[in-house]
């Protein structure tokens, strides 16, 4: 399902959000909030752990793997779909990157977030990170916020300067 929004360019190229999680008390086909409390059993954790079976049991069993605490992908494109039916569509927009940066290894992130500081790329390395986002990382919404960052930071002066 792609999620349409005039306003909101972005989420006309969301994609993947069919995953969303259903109940069978569903009203009028809205995804119930919370999520914990209405599926539970189909959210699972960046394991593939059900989030259900994640407490305080398990903690004190040893039970848990860090990965178990990290959210999955398909969790934030579910709450995505919560944020977008009851139109929040920038949290939404959010949340969609916010999936797609699930596959970016912790260190490569934090040398984006640097890379995106003021200052602190050219106009090629921002080029570099949104091609790397895109074709390395399967993050289109990504590499156009960050091919937008690299417009406005043309615009206000705020590129690296050479030399």
């Amino acid at each position: 399902m792609t999620m349409k929004s005039p306003q909101y360019p972005l989420m006309e190229q969301a994609t993947d959000c069919d995953e969303r999680p259903t109940t069978d008390d569903q009203r009028s086909g809205s995804t119930q909030y919370p999520l914990m409390e209405h599926a539970a059993d189909t959210l699972r954790a960046a394991s593939g752990r059900r989030v259900d079976t994640i407490d305080l049991t398990a903690v004190a069993r040893g039970e848990l793997a860090p990965a178990d605490l990290q959210i999955s992908p398909e969790a934030l494109r579910a709450q995505a779909a919560v944020a977008q039916e009851a139109d929040f569509v920038q949290l939404a927009e959010n949340l969609l990157r916010a999936a797609e940066l699930t596959a970016v290894p912790n260190a490569e992130l934090l040398r984006m977030y640097e890379t995106l500081r003021p200052g602190r790329a050219t106009h090629a390395e921002l080029q570099a990170l949104a091609t790397t986002l895109e074709t390395e990382y399967g993050a289109p919404l990504n590499a156009h916020l960050v091919r937008g960052a690299m417009q406005v930071y043309l615009q206000r002066g705020l590129l690296k300067r050479h030399g």
